[in-house]
C-alpha cells in the first residue's frame, strides 16, 4: 500500500480529486463504432442510388456495386474484428515490417499491376483487385508512430532523426507518383507532416519540408501535360466544359441542383451517364443532388465527429503516457479527415482533380477494407484508455478506503 502512496504522490497515478474527470474522459461509449457502422451503411445507400443506371447498363445488376460494397464492408468487419483483438504493441512492434512488406507489393504493382486509365495501381487477384497504395498509407501511419516513440528525441533534436523516416515517405511516395498516383502520396506526405510537427521537429526543418514540398508539387504539375491540364480545367472548368472540364462541370451542375433539401434520394439526373465515376470519387456530388445542403451537412458532421474523436483519443493516449497509441490516433484522424476534405473539396471545384474516395462511403474493396482496419485500430486505442482508467480505478479505491 505505500508503494501505491508513493506512486499517488509522485504523479504515476491520478490524484483522487481528478479521477472522475480522467474518468469521463477515458470511459465513452459506443457512439464512435455507432458513427462508423451508420456511415458505411449510408455509404452502400449512396452507392447503389448513384450507380444504378451504370450498373444496369454494364452488369444488367442496379444492384450490382451496391451488393459488391456490402461484401466489401463484411470482408473488412471479418478483418477489423480480427485485428482488433491484437494489442497496440504489437502493431507497435510489427510496424517497420509492415511498411516493408507494403513497399514490396507497391514496387510489384509497377510491373504486374492492373492497368486502368493510364495508371497501375491495382494487383489483380481475379476475385477482385487490391488498391496496394490503401494498405500503405495505414502502414506508414503505424511505423511513424512507433518511429516518434523509439526516436522521439532524435527528432527534435537531431536532423537525422527527422531525415531518416521522411527519406522512406519521399520513397513510398516516388513509387505512387510512378503509377501514377499523386493524390495518394499527396495525402501520405501531408499526414506525414502533420505527424512529425506535432512530434516536435524543428520549425526550421518543418518550414524547410514545407517548401520542398510545394517545389516538388509545382514541378509534378507543370512537367506533367496531364496534370496541367487538370489544373488548368480546375481554374475555369466551364472554359473547355466538354473536355477537359467536363467531370468538374457535372460535378458542379449537380451540386448546384441540391438546393436545400436536395431533389430527393434517388433523383439524381447527373448519374444518368453525365457524370463520370458517379459511385466512386464523385459520390459527394450526387449526395449533394439527392440530398441536398441537408445531406452534406449531415455527412460533413459525420467526419468532424470521427475526426474529434480521433484527436481525443490521441490527447488522452498521450496524457495515459501511451504515445504510441496518442501518435497513431492522430495520424488515422488527419488521414481521414485530409482525404475526407481533399475528396469534398474536389467535387465542388476547390481543389484539383485527384484519385482520392470518400472514405467508407466511395465505391472500392481495397478502401472499405483498409478503412475498416484503421476504425478496428481506433476502437483498439478507445478500448485500451478505458482499460487503463478502469485499472487506475481499482487502484486508487482501496487507497481511499485506506487514507
Amino acid at each position: 500500500m505505500s508503494s501505491l502512496v508513493s506512486k499517488v504522490a509522485s504523479g504515476q497515478l491520478p490524484a483522487v480529486d481528478n479521477l472522475a474527470e480522467a474518468s469521463r474522459r477515458s470511459l465513452s461509449d459506443n457512439m464512435l463504432l455507432i458513427v462508423i457502422v451508420s456511415l458505411s451503411l449510408f455509404g452502400v445507400v449512396m452507392i447503389a442510388s448513384a450507380s444504378m443506371a451504370y450498373a444496369a447498363e454494364h452488369y444488367q445488376n442496379p444492384f450490382y456495386f451496391a451488393n459488391r460494397q456490402l461484401l466489401f464492408l463484411g470482408l473488412g468487419l471479418v478483418v477489423g474484428g480480427l485485428l482488433f483483438q491484437l494489442p497496440l504493441s504489437a502493431w507497435e512492434k510489427y510496424g517497420p515490417y509492415l511498411i516493408i512488406v507494403s513497399l514490396f507489393f507497391l514496387l510489384l504493382v509497377l510491373f504486374i499491376g492492373k492497368e486502368v486509365n493510364g495508371s497501375k495501381r491495382w494487383i489483380d487477384l481475379g476475385v477482385f483487385t487490391v488498391q496496394v497504395s490503401e494498405t500503405v498509407k495505414l502502414f506508414i501511419i503505424v511505423y511513424l508512430a512507433g518511429y516518434l516513440v523509439r526516436r522521439g528525441e532524435l527528432v527534435q533534436s537531431t536532423f537525422g532523426g527527422f531525415a531518416r523516416p521522411l527519406a522512406l515517405i519521399c520513397f513510398a511516395s516516388l513509387l505512387l507518383l510512378l503509377e501514377p498516383d499523386f493524390g495518394a502520396a499527396f495525402v501520405i506526405v501531408l499526414t506525414a507532416s502533420a505527424m512529425l510537427f506535432v512530434a516536435g521537429v524543428r520549425m526550421t526543418q518543418f518550414i524547410a519540408l514545407l517548401a520542398g514540398l510545394s517545389v516538388v508539387s509545382t514541378l509534378l504539375i507543370l512537367l506533367s501535360p496531364y496534370r496541367l491540364r487538370r489544373l488548368v480545367s480546375f481554374v475555369d472548368p466551364f472554359s473547355d466544359p466538354f473536355n477537359s472540364g467536363f467531370q468538374l462541370t457535372q460535378s458542379l451542375i449537380a451540386i448546384g441542383s441540391g438546393s436545400l433539401t436536395g431533389t430527393g434520394l434517388g433523383n439524381s439526373v447527373q448519374k444518368l451517364f453525365y457524370l463520370p465515376e458517379a459511385h466512386t470519387d464523385f459520390l459527394f456530388a450526387v449526395l449533394c443532388e439527392e440530398l441536398g445542403f441537408v445531406g452534406v451537412v449531415f455527412v460533413v458532421s459525420i467526419y468532424g465527429f470521427i475526426l474529434w474523436k480521433s484527436f481525443r483519443l490521441a490527447r488522452i493516449a498521450e496524457e495515459q503516457g501511451n504515445r504510441f497509441a496518442g501518435y497513431l490516433a492522430l495520424g488515422i484522424g488527419v488521414w481521414i479527415g485530409l482525404q475526407s476534405f481533399i475528396n469534398m473539396g474536389v467535387n465542388m471545384g476547390i481543389l484539383p482533380t485527384k484519385g482520392i474516395t470518400l472514405p467508407m462511403m466511395s465505391y472500392g474493396g481495397s478502401s472499405a477494407i483498409v478503412f475498416a482496419i484503421a476504425f478496428a485500430l481506433l476502437l483498439r486505442i478507445e478500448w485500451e484508455t478505458r482499460g487503463y482508467a478502469k485499472r487506475v480505478l481499482r487502484n486508487v479505491r482501496p487507497l481511499e478506503d485506506h487514507l
